[in-house]
């Protein structure tokens, strides 16, 4: 059975982000270190944050003395992966070809990565066989 992930807004993939990235398990303090080098959150609002995640079920928690240790329970490419196939589904009609063209329409992808994109392709065409 495949495993649905709720979308979470900016500021707690920021925190997931920071987990990710990092060694977890990891300390509020340690959380907000990461966090306050891009943009400057409160403690209260980092903790609370934590809070959200842990009841979505994406963090655990575990005490260790009197400090709380957090551990992501998604992984990261597990959670691009829901993501992905969620914006493709409901933004391109699960058309491969549409994303990338409105990414090409858009300047947003060059030649270069077109390049690059059509020998990956064809890597798996030719992994099928």
């Amino acid at each position: 059975m495949k495993k649905t992930y709720q979308r979470l807004p900016e500021s707690e993939l920021d925190i997931m982000l920071v987990l990710w990235n990092g060694t977890p398990p990891m300390t509020r303090p340690g959380i907000e270190k990461v966090i306050n080098t891009k943009k400057k959150l409160a403690s209260t609002t980092i903790l609370s944050l934590l809070t959200r995640l842990e009841s979505k079920n994406f963090v655990e928690v575990t005490k260790q003395g009197k400090l709380n240790l957090y551990t992501p329970l998604v992984s990261q490419s597990d959670y691009q992966a829901h993501e992905s196939q969620s914006v493709l589904e409901k933004l391109y009609g699960n058309s491969l070809k549409k994303f990338v063209t409105s990414l090409y329409q858009g300047k947003k992808i060059s030649s270069e990565e077109i390049h690059e994109l059509s020998d990956f392709l064809k890597e798996l065409e030719d992994g099928e066989e």
